[in-house]
């Protein structure tokens, strides 16, 4: 098969299984009117769905490219927020592909990221100043969706690396002697309380329920799509209060991922919740929070963050990565 036979890519995540095709010739790669939207739990492994798209839109492919919601060690693949386990060596056999390279969603997002123009992000904040002085730089790219994904963004000269991490399970730490008992709280339900327990769609519930308990009130069982509709319109408190949580809670990890990285020239947020929060991004409570890092307040206030709109950026980080890898070869 040619090797300008488009390449195959898929972003999966917890909750929705994403396909498109890629032309790694293309300044832009990314084949907007292929691109097609399954839900995971219809199918019983990736390779399933991937079967499925292939045939509704009536394609092959020899090479594919496949972001993952989990973390990629060496032929295999857990995903961290649903029960595929994915085999590499596998899932190219049932495909009858002759390449295949899964990598983890974030890892596919930062790379992504240099082929977003202005009209695919929404700088929330001041527009930022930090000059670092070299000509190396480092993004963090992280934020929610199913789960909370965190990676770097390397820049050396003309070429970009990316750095992935499972930052999304560091521990959470309290700012307030509310977010102390909020934590207490958590702690009956969860041995470790991580950041993911609380800035994702499930930490949306996992928040509202633990306030609700503090205040000594029963609380609904909500899914994170009612009480972010609730808190929008303002119609119940708490999930107002639940929503500012989130928001501070997120700003204060963003803050944690430019200390952690030495990300002095930017912050982007990725994540299928992030263009729902852009209201409550907007307002005071996570730049205040994302600042609020004692000695370096005055270095953060300088650091950008720039929310990620563009509809599909997962795909869009698949067919960068497709890009790479086929012009490494002398294929693109």
């Amino acid at each position: 098969m040619s090797a300008h036979t488009p390449a195959l890519l898929a972003d999966i995540g917890g909750t929705n299984a994403r396909f498109a095709l890629a032309d790694t010739h293309a300044a832009m790669p990314l084949l907007s009117d292929s691109i097609r939207d399954y839900r995971v739990r219809d199918f019983d492994s990736l390779a399933a769905a991937a079967q499925r798209y292939l045939s509704d839109i009536g394609a092959s492919a020899q090479r594919a490219f496949f972001a993952v919601a989990g973390r990629v060690d060496g032929d295999s693949v857990r995903m961290t927020n649903h029960h595929w386990h994915v085999s590499l060596q596998q899932t190219q056999a049932d495909l009858g592909l002759d390449a295949l390279r899964v990598i983890n969603d974030f890892y596919a997002l930062a790379m992504g990221v240099p082929l977003l123009g202005p009209e695919s992000l929404i700088t929330i904040g001041p527009e930022g100043t930090t000059d670092s002085g070299r000509c190396d730089k480092v993004w963090a790219v992280l934020g929610p969706g199913t789960g909370l994904g965190w990676a770097a963004l390397m820049q050396f000269g003309d070429h970009y690396h990316v750095l992935e991490t499972e930052g999304g399970h560091i521990g959470f730490a309290p700012r307030s002697e509310e977010e102390a008992a909020l934590l207490a709280q958590l702690h009956t339900l969860f041995v470790r309380v991580s950041n993911e327990r609380l800035v994702c769609g499930a930490g949306l519930r996992n928040i509202h329920q633990a306030l609700a308990a503090m205040a000594g009130e029963p609380a609904e069982d909500l899914s994170p799509e009612q009480i972010s509709s609730y808190a929008g319109d303002g119609s119940d408190p708490l999930c107002v209060k639940t929503l500012e949580t989130f928001i501070r809670v997120f700003g204060a990890v963003a803050g944690d991922s430019v200390l952690g990285f030495g990300a002095w020239d930017g912050v982007y947020l990725a994540g299928g919740l992030v263009p729902h929060l852009l209201p409550w991004l907007q307002g005071p409570a996570f730049r205040e929070r994302f600042e609020d890092k004692g000695r370096f307040q005055s270095a953060m206030q300088r650091v950008p963050t720039k929310a990620i709109i563009h509809p599909q950026p997962g795909l869009l980080g698949a067919a960068a990565v497709a890009q790479r890898h086929m012009r490494k070869r002398g294929l693109a």
